[in-house]
């Protein structure tokens, strides 16, 4: 638990604009993805008529170019089996924003003769799952830790 600071001294403090300091109004709808706020949390679906439009955290976040997390995907088992490994990472997408839609890819840097790829991401989640998902499936080395509240997640894969 947090303990407030007994010497009068401010906390500094840097909060994260991408998360909501309250619930947008039911509904509101995503006029970029079309994802809607309706009870209680962003899902797909059709937005009723007279739907507030709002953009969601997820792509305020890609037209900001401010990802949640990065998972860099690295090693000599990685570069030989890159293009398998990336079907699974988007296959984790697929199934994990079908769900959730602020859990998204925002960019996958992949540039040609490295041998380490740079995935960005809307929500921390999908980076974990997605380590972990390589992990299970390939093994090598997952590292990551949980960040504080207002910075980006890093997290690495490789074998």
């Amino acid at each position: 638990m947090h303990q407030p600071r007994r010497d009068r001294m401010y906390e500094e403090h840097v909060k994260d604009p991408y998360i909501a300091r309250g619930k947008p109004p039911e509904p509101t709808a995503c006029p970029d993805c079309d994802a809607i706020f309706y009870k209680g949390r962003w899902r797909w679906g059709e937005a009723p008529e007279g739907a507030r439009r709002q953009q969601c955290p997820a792509c305020s976040r890609i037209r900001d170019r401010v990802p949640a997390a990065i998972l860099t995907l690295s090693g000599d088992f990685f570069s030989s089996h890159r293009e398998e490994i990336m079907k699974l990472v988007r296959h984790t997408e697929e199934r994990e924003t079908a769900e959730h839609p602020l859990e998204r890819i925002m960019e996958i840097a992949d540039p040609e003769g490295e041998s380490q790829v740079v995935i960005s991401y809307t929500g921390i989640h999908l980076a974990k799952g997605t380590g972990e998902a390589l992990q299970h499936a390939y093994r090598g080395s997952f590292d990551f830790a949980y960040p504080d509240r207002d910075t980006v997640m890093h997290a690495s894969w490789k074998r």
